[in-house]
This record gives structure tokens, sequence and C-alpha cells, in this order.
């Protein structure tokens, strides 16, 4: 039996904050919003402004695909046994509106590595920020959490974790359902993620699945669509932050519904899958504006 991977704990402590510079036009702005599921209706205007260059806005979450260094926790030197490694958690914060095109400068830090345990994984915390780079204003703090399944017991820190946001009891104030195409992962894959889990089936059975799954970070935005659609308008301006916990797969062609829970400008919110009634994004808590 080979032996688990060590976790590097005081390399990735001691890694200095990676820089990179993204450009990016209005064809990349649409195909990210296409990715989620915008202008799946071709007469719905107010996804169209998402979809189309004629008075194009970014999508909120658009900024996610942005500034990531590659594979830059990937190298072999840290320890991280990446065949056991899951998206545990994403937010994202809203500094200002943000372009539809421009230049973006990413700096991403490790901010912090929690050990869970032997047999328990490990949690690696990491932090993204976006700041244009004509004018050097900061636009967006990406966070996310990856569980390294395969990495517990390395001796680092055992310490409390965050507690998750709590979802009300009561029913929810609001439900939107949102399709997901067939081919959903398979254009989503362009905006830089071309996992071949989302995309060869041999390699999603290999992995345990029946079928190719959809990203993560698609469903993140597909919830963030219900959002934006149900209490904002189709306003992005009026979309501040969003954040959550991913808890299943979606296989393209389910339907996802999110349940809202509003509460002045905080909405609690949780997604599950009509056809399954399983739930794919739980503890979900966005900001939004007036």
């Amino acid at each position: 039996m080979t032996a688990p991977l060590k976790l590097n704990y005081e390399l990735l402590k001691s890694m200095p904050v990676q820089e990179a510079e993204h450009t990016f036009v209005d064809k990349d702005a649409m195909l990210y919003a296409l990715g989620i599921g915008l202008g799946y209706d071709p007469m719905n205007e107010d996804e169209l402004r998402f979809v189309y260059e004629k008075n194009l806005e970014a999508f909120p979450t658009f900024p996610v695909v942005l500034g990531y260094p590659r594979k830059w926790l990937r190298h072999g030197e840290t320890g991280i046994d990446w065949v056991k490694v899951v998206h545990g958690e994403h937010s994202l914060e809203l500094h200002r509106p943000f372009p539809a095109t421009g230049t973006v400068i990413g700096c991403s830090r490790v901010v912090d590595i929690v050990d869970k345990g032997a047999g328990k994984g490990a949690l690696i915390y990491t932090e993204r920020t976006l700041t244009d780079k004509a004018s050097g204003a900061l636009l967006a703090s990406i966070r996310q959490t990856t569980f390294a399944r395969g990495n517990g017991g390395f001796g680092g820190p055992q310490r409390e974790t965050p507690a998750a946001h709590p979802i009300p009891v009561r029913a929810p104030d609001h439900v939107c359902d949102l399709p997901t195409r067939p081919e959903m992962a398979l254009i989503y894959r362009l905006n830089g993620d071309r996992n071949p889990l989302h995309a060869e089936p041999d390699f999603a059975r290999a992995a345990g699945f029946p079928r190719p799954i959809l990203h993560g970070l698609a469903t993140f935005g597909i919830a963030a669509h219900a959002i934006l659609k149900t209490l904002c308008g189709y306003d992005p301006a009026r979309f501040r932050s969003i954040a959550g916990r991913f808890s299943a797969p979606v296989f393209p062609g389910e339907t996802i519904r999110t349940e809202m829970w509003r509460d002045g400008n905080v909405v609690s919110f949780r997604a599950r899958l009509v056809e399954r009634e399983a739930i794919v994004f739980n503890n979900g808590r966005a900001e939004i504006a007036d």
C-alpha cells in the first residue's frame, strides 16, 4: 500500500503571493454567462445584456474565473494529494461594479491551513484579490476552502473552523428553478477549468460518477443567477457578495432550485436538485443593495 502524502505545512504557509495578469474581452464575459445558463431563453432581454455585445455587462460572478495562477499549489513539493481534493467553500465580494472588458492583476495567497486529523483531511484556505491594472482599484475579493481529504494528520494546527451560515427554519421567502443544459459543462470548461471530470465519460466513471459532472463554480453561478433574477431585477450593481458550501455534484441537464430567505439586505439561500432532491450548495449567504 502506498504511504499517504504528507502535506508540507511550512512550505504552503511561506509561499509568496502569486500574481497573475489577466486580460479579458467581451467574448470572455459572454462565454462565462453562457456557461452558467444565461441566454437559455433567447427572448429574455434581461439576460441578453450578459450574452450580447450591445450594452454588455459582466455577470456578477464573472470574476471567479479571472486572475487565477494556474497550478500554483499543484507542484509535488506541497504534498497535497490532488486525487482526493474537493472544493469545499467559495465566496466572492464585489467592491465595485465589475467591468465586462479590461485587465486585472490577481494576487493569490494561502491564508490558513487546518489539520482535521488522521483520516479526516485538511482544510486549505486561500484568498485572491483582483485589482484593475489601469487604475489600481480593488475590484473583487475571492476566498476558497480546499478540502484535502488525503492530507489529515500531518502535524499542523487543529483548531475550530468557522461555523457555517445558518439557514432559517421558516419556509423560503422565494424559490427559483433554473435548468442546466446537457452541454453546460462542456461550455463552462472553456473558462479555464478543463478537468476531464467534466467532459470524459470514462474519466468520470473512474472517479465514481456515472457521467461527467458540472463544475462546482458553475453551480455557484447558477445560484447567483437565481438571486440576481429574483431579488435584484437583473441589476448587477445591486449584487454585492455571495458565499457558501458545496455539498453534492450536479449532472448537466438537471434543474437547480434555489431557495431564498431575505432579511434586510442579507439573503440566506441553498440550492437543491428538483429531480433528485439532493442539496448541491448549502449555507449560502449573499448581500444585495436596495
